[in-house]
């Protein structure tokens, strides 16, 4: 399942040897009518969202290509999600609805849909979020292409507000990642670079491994990182697949650095804990992990030094936090620049010229970064 992928020679662009680039790049694929019609089933977790909702659900029941049933959870909402939910319900068959009395948290509410799911592709939408149009098509032809592939992910549009912007709907190219190269590469990274909404799963796969774990903010990318670990991952270049919506009351609205720090952690511990900590690659993966946990630690305590007034609480904390998961942490990467800004001093650091072009390069980094991220999914 994981090894690499052998392909025609007409149909590969191009070989991308390196940890984060062992992928092979294929042209899309026409949809073959040799193969059944996919089925997906669509979890729609709901707690409060009875404004967006209908929205949510109509993604879905639109998608062309495939056959579709929804699942909306109601989390115990207060609101009119359970009255919208049932709306849908009876004007449609293929929308089926459980009803939660108290509130069970995101995790049971996924975990309860996934338990009556039919359809052999498997979607977690959450109720402010959307499906764009073709999003499940596209991701069912990679899969009905690469049967090793247990899991598709495409480029989210993140908006806020009511209006939605224009979606890229043409699939330019496929990148297939042998499942456990892209986990290293994540673990060599240490960060999510899936949103949600945007991920088509094959339930075998997560028939196979379990449903989310109770995490409060990584539960998402604990799943995933799981998932790579027994199933070939895919990317669709050139098409928006989901629209995720960003307001104030997302689960993710209110993550410092702190927390991010945390919860990231949280994630590996619970990853290396279970079903993946039975891999060859584990002990490696979890020191990968733990040296990317670290390096995120430093950066966190140099960047406060880029300001004039600098809470050296945070800062302590910070470096204490990186040798927590690292003790040898003398080896990572930041620990001398954090040294030599605490030699300089506070509000001195800010204004040293060294330091100012490390700042200028960071941010560019960044940007790059992101840039990558918008382009290739990492």
């Amino acid at each position: 399942m994981n090894s690499f992928l052998r392909l025609p020679m007409d149909n590969t662009l191009s070989m991308r040897p390196g940890s984060e680039q062992d992928a092979t790049v294929l042209r899309v694929k026409a949809s073959s009518a040799d193969h059944p019609r996919p089925t997906v089933t669509v979890v729609i977790p709901c707690f409060n969202y009875a404004r967006y909702l209908p929205a949510a659900v109509e993604s879905v029941l639109s998608q062309e290509g495939v056959d579709v049933d929804v699942v909306v959870v109601d989390d115990g909402s207060t609101d009119e999600s359970m009255q919208v939910a049932l709306r849908f319900a009876f004007n449609d068959p293929r929308v089926r609805v459980i009803a939660h009395d108290k509130n069970a948290g995101p995790v049971q509410t996924f975990n309860d849909g996934l338990a009556v799911a039919e359809g052999e592709f498997l979607v977690r939408l959450d109720a402010d979020d959307i499906l764009t149009p073709g999003a499940l098509q596209r991701a069912t032809d990679v899969m009905h292409s690469f049967p090793s592939v247990g899991l598709v992910y495409g480029h989210p549009i993140h908006f806020s507000g009511d209006n939605l912007p224009s979606p890229r709907t043409t699939a330019t190219r496929w990148t297939i990642w042998p499942g456990r190269k892209w986990l290293a590469a994540r673990c060599q990274n240490g960060c999510n670079v899936i949103t949600s909404p945007e991920v088509v799963m094959r339930r075998s796969v997560v028939d196979q491994v379990g449903g989310q774990r109770e995490l409060a903010h990584t539960h998402d990318m604990e799943m995933w990182l799981r998932l790579s670990a027994f199933a070939d991952v895919a990317y669709i270049h050139g098409a928006d697949q989901a629209w995720h919506r960003e307001h104030s009351k997302s689960l993710s609205a209110s993550v410092d650095d702190l927390r991010d720090f945390h919860e990231r952690r949280a994630a590996f511990d619970v990853l290396f804990g279970g079903v993946v900590g039975a891999i060859p690659e584990a002990e490696t993966l979890r020191k990968c992990a733990n040296f990317a946990l670290a390096r995120h630690c430093l950066e966190v305590a140099i960047r406060l030094y880029d300001h004039r007034h600098v809470d050296m609480q945070r800062v302590k904390l910070m470096a204490c936090l990186a040798r927590e998961v690292m003790p040898n942490v003398e080896e990572v990467p930041g620990w001398r620049a954090l040294e030599r800004r605490m030699a300089v001093g506070p509000g001195k650091a800010a204004r040293h010229p060294i330091f100012v072009l490390e700042r200028i390069y960071r941010g560019l980094r960044g940007r790059w970064h992101k840039l990558r991220w918008h382009r290739a999914g990492y």
